[in-house]
């Protein structure tokens, strides 16, 4: 009686597993279909890509505006900062826009860069402000040589 029970039991999950397993394979056709019959569409012209639907973590409020500079962001606050605050901080912090610096096609290769190696969308009609406003606001700084060293308190080597 023992070993009519076992071969019972195994039968009835060998059941349950083909179940489970019919049923998987059951919804990934229903998935594909849908999938296939209703892709997904992105508005490429949008700033905001639908996959990113979070919000940023900065307002922009112009009371935030002190001497020329988005405050909780740090942009510097021209025409352009909002798109650019709002793009980029999608997907990583505004720190890295700040601390670098490049010309127009220089800030257009990063652009590319990010949409052939980081997921980054196409920009769409927001692309040429977004350069527009990089270009002009965190271009290479020509600053010559170096500055002058200031209040250093200079001694002498002993022999």
């Amino acid at each position: 009686m023992g070993e009519k029970e076992d071969r019972i039991n195994q039968l009835l999950k060998l059941a349950r597993l083909s179940i489970n397993f019919s049923l998987t394979l059951i919804a990934s056709g229903i998935l594909v279909s849908v999938l296939i019959l209703y892709p997904p569409s992105f508005d490429k012209t949008s700033s905001i890509h639908p996959a990113n639907v979070s919000s940023t973590e900065f307002s922009v409020d112009s009371t935030e505006i002190k001497n020329g500079i988005h405050v909780p962001s740090g942009l510097i606050a021209d025409k352009g900062f909002e798109l650019v605050l709002k793009t980029c901080a999608q997907c990583h912090s505004i720190e890295v826009v700040k601390q670098n610096r490049a010309t127009k096609q220089g800030w257009k290769d990063m652009i590319v860069w990010m949409q052939k190696t980081q997921g980054l969308w196409d920009l769409g009609i927001d692309e040429v402000p977004i350069l527009e406003y990089l270009s002009k606001n965190y271009s290479p700084k020509n600053t010559g040589r170096r500055k002058n060293l200031e209040n250093i308190e200079w001694y002498y080597l002993k022999d």
